[in-house]
């Protein structure tokens, strides 16, 4: 599955020589993840092709004349693609090549020096742990550390999720991003530019019936209840009044698997809500409200004469996505070290038998794009594991081939202003189609 990277500009920079070098400015996610010339990605290539060999995606050449602007900018394209595709193989994702490279950008980057550090994880229920930390520890190692401090079981850390959570006037907060296993969270705590930031650990799943499978785990329990008492004050999980008066009662009581298991029918439940943003159903300039979960976008849409209107897109009904920069970029060498966040994410839905393109205007677009990569996986899991012998035809070069389903989405990764990043999210009965390199 390819992350979202993208590397939308590059900067040309004095040597010590005389000279000039390229500096190439890499997102992810939308922020600033690293900054690196073109001979340290080629000098990282050759050393992970030296374990890998041709399992690895073509590199940009070198040019040995100086180049144009046609030549610079394609090559910015390339190295975009080379990150986008390299990042798709699991083992190269753990392999101490890829993840030394990484930690060594991010440090540098943001002149921050490997040293001990204090790191808090801020928690659903307002509480702070502090754990201690190198700044070089990824998001990966730290979850392990917290997971430790609180008593979560190991097998169980692959349902949680580091996450830069922003919070706003009133107690709201807002959900900014996942980080990636292999960032660094004390890094990008203090590169992401933004106010009342801080890193949270919460849930990472958006099937809600996948609580059941932490129930054994006292700390897991106990993660979930609190996330469940967040989204419903947060007002992103909403109860009928009848079924607040019982999980009142219920909290009273202190059980929380009962909690749980009523939480269960709450509308809403363990999804994650956007900020407001707008979109362009039914008509242009509409505001909505998304709640993302249990394989569904449902929308809360506020039209020109202030009615309200719900409107909900089933994911098995959703043929593709994608993610487009409409802004221009602010000043990356100052202190803010995000992109202009003026984006849309754009998905093509099946209704009354023919596709249709719906926009939606938000900063939080890669997070939005992150939830439906979410859903489709664990749908394909859950189909897989109630058919184990399933297969699906997979086109190659005009032959057919069968394989056993592993993945279900497609992303042909771009994010340049003037490109976009497609992904196409089959479900269901569009399986057929699916081509043999997304698998």
């Amino acid at each position: 599955m390819k992350m979202h990277f993208c590397i939308p500009v590059s900067q040309q920079r004095p040597d010590a020589l005389g000279g000039r070098y390229v500096l190439y400015s890499v997102y992810l996610d939308g922020y600033l993840f690293c900054r690196v010339r073109y001979s340290q990605l080629h000098r990282w290539n050759e050393q992970l092709r030296r374990i890998f060999g041709n399992s690895l995606p073509p590199f940009p050449p070198k040019y040995y004349l100086a180049m144009t602007a046609s030549m610079a900018d394609e090559r910015r394209e390339q190295l975009e693609q080379y990150l986008q595709k390299v990042t798709m193989d699991p083992n190269m994702l753990r392999s101490d090549v890829f993840m030394d490279f990484l930690k060594l950008v991010q440090l540098d980057t943001f002149s921050i020096t490997i040293k001990t550090a204090a790191l808090d994880i801020f928690l659903p229920d307002g509480r702070n742990i502090q754990i201690e930390i190198l700044t070089s520890d990824t998001a990966e190692r730290v979850l392990e550390v917290v997971s430790h401090k609180i008593g979560l079981c190991q097998e169980l850390l692959g349902y949680f999720g580091l996450f830069l959570i922003r919070f706003r006037k009133e107690g709201k907060l807002s959900v900014m991003k996942k980080l990636a296993d292999f960032e660094l969270p004390y890094v990008s705590l203090r590169s992401a530019g933004m106010e009342n930031c801080k890193v949270g650990l919460r849930k990472w799943y958006m099937d809600p019936s996948l609580d059941s499978m932490l129930m054994d785990c006292t700390a897991a329990v106990d993660l979930i209840h609190m996330q469940a008492l967040q989204d419903i004050e947060q007002e992103w999980a909403k109860p009928t009044q009848a079924q607040r008066q019982k999980l009142e009662a219920l909290q009273k009581e202190d059980n929380q698997t009962k909690f749980l298991e009523l939480s269960q029918e709450v509308r809403h439940y363990g999804y994650l809500q956007l900020d407001p943003c707008t979109c362009d159903y039914p008509e242009p300039g509409c505001g909505a409200v998304l709640s993302v979960g249990n394989d569904e976008i449902s929308c809360c849409i506020t039209l020109p004469d202030n009615q309200t209107q719900e409107i909900i897109f089933q994911m098995s009904r959703v043929k593709c996505w994608k993610v487009t920069f409409l802004g221009t970029l602010l000043d990356v060498d100052g202190p803010q070290r995000t992109l202009n966040q003026n984006l849309e994410l754009r998905f093509q839905y099946s209704e009354d038998s023919r596709w249709q393109w719906f926009v939606i205007y938000t900063k939080q677009a890669f997070l939005l794009s992150s939830c439906l990569k979410k859903m489709i996986s664990e749908k394909t899991v859950k189909l897989a594991a109630e058919n184990p012998e399933m297969q699906i035809e997979v086109p190659e070069q005009g032959k057919s081939k069968k394989c056993h389903i592993q993945q279900s989405q497609k992303d042909s990764s771009r994010f340049p202003p003037r490109k976009s990043k497609i992904e196409i999210a089959k479900a269901d009965c569009v399986f057929g189609t699916i081509k043999e390199e997304d698998l």
